[in-house]
């Protein structure tokens, strides 16, 4: 039986609650592609993914589906390996954010790339929320961590989103998966251990979400 494994550990409660959630990815990258794929082999029901993007060359190195997609829709692509998922294309902006209907979802994931998206998405949605912070430049997976993001520390993504919602006077807790670990290089060099074990976390903090 496919999920007589996650069954044992969840317990019947808890993999029916898992297969009644409804999640939602925002960005399948090197990050949310491995977040994808973790909800989906654990039992998730409905699982919608959100990006624009297509593959090209150098993301090869970190980025599920990219092999022999080169060119290809990242959506479109991996709707063919996970069948069941819903895809929705689109380029995600601040507008977007205010104007997408997020109640059908138990949770969000966010694993997007624009600064401004993240910090309109955890004033609108906090509740929902586990947010990505960076994972480039970086090697040591050991130095990934979880938590509020005002005790997030050693991430310069997260410093700007801290500074950004002070600004904005909101003080509301949401959770994020973050590295403390020293930025190796300038430019955004990736590995793929560190990105898959970003995406990884937030679907392993997602699953706990959901199983309350």
């Amino acid at each position: 039986m496919r999920f007589q494994r996650c069954k044992i550990l969840f317990g019947d409660e808890g993999f029916e609650k898992l297969q009644k959630s409804s999640v939602i990815i925002l960005g399948v990258g090197g990050v949310g592609s491995y977040a994808l794929d973790c909800m989906y082999r654990s039992g998730v029901g409905s699982i919608t993914i959100v990006d624009y993007d297509i593959y090209d060359e150098s993301n090869r190195n970190r980025q599920i589906g990219s092999d022999c997609a080169v060119g290809e829709c990242k959506v479109s692509t991996l709707a063919r390996l996970y069948p069941s998922i819903e895809v929705i294309k689109c380029k995600m902006d601040t507008d977007w954010v205010h104007n997408f209907d997020f109640t059908p979802y138990d949770l969000i994931i966010d694993a997007a790339d624009t600064t401004r998206v993240k910090i309109e998405l955890a004033k609108k949605e906090y509740k929902k929320l586990i947010m990505s912070m960076g994972s480039a430049k970086r090697i040591d997976t050991g130095k990934i961590h979880y938590d509020s993001i005002w005790k997030s520390r050693g991430d310069a993504l997260a410093r700007k989103i801290r500074n950004e919602l002070k600004k904005a006077k909101f003080d509301r807790n949401f959770t994020v998966v973050y590295s403390d670990e020293e930025p190796k290089c300038k430019d955004k060099g990736s590995f793929v251990a560190v990105t898959g074990a970003f995406g990884l976390t937030l679907c392993s903090v997602g699953i706990q979400k959901l199983l309350g």
